[in-house]
């Protein structure tokens, strides 16, 4: 098994579309459904034995939750935060201007 190239709170962008968000939780080979892996394009379906991310993700129109293999993965440098609603729900920004993982404590 594959080691993740990306990390929790690390800001990324897509190879191919135009959206970035961060990362806040990783699963190290694929684990989605079939029929969400099947729905895309054979072309450009990647590879089940990798890293994909789960993503609080944004493009210039909407915020939302993506899923996405690391092949189609990118480190983001603009260095532009981010304006996903659930954001504060996972990370803090540190002076740095980087998320860091927020951990609630059980009761």
């Amino acid at each position: 098994m594959r080691r993740a190239k990306f990390a929790l709170g690390q800001v990324v962008r897509h190879r191919v579309y135009a959206f970035r968000g961060v990362v806040f939780d990783i699963d190290p080979v694929f684990n989605n459904t079939e029929d969400w892996w099947e729905s895309i394009p054979a072309e450009i379906r990647p590879v089940k034995d990798q890293p994909f991310y789960h993503l609080l993700a944004e493009n210039d129109e909407t915020e939302y939750i993506a899923y996405v293999s690391e092949q189609n993965l990118l480190p983001d440098t603009s260095g532009e935060p981010l304006r996903h609603p659930q954001l504060s729900d996972y990370f803090v920004e540190d002076e740095d201007g980087r998320y860091r993982a927020v951990f609630i404590q059980p009761h």
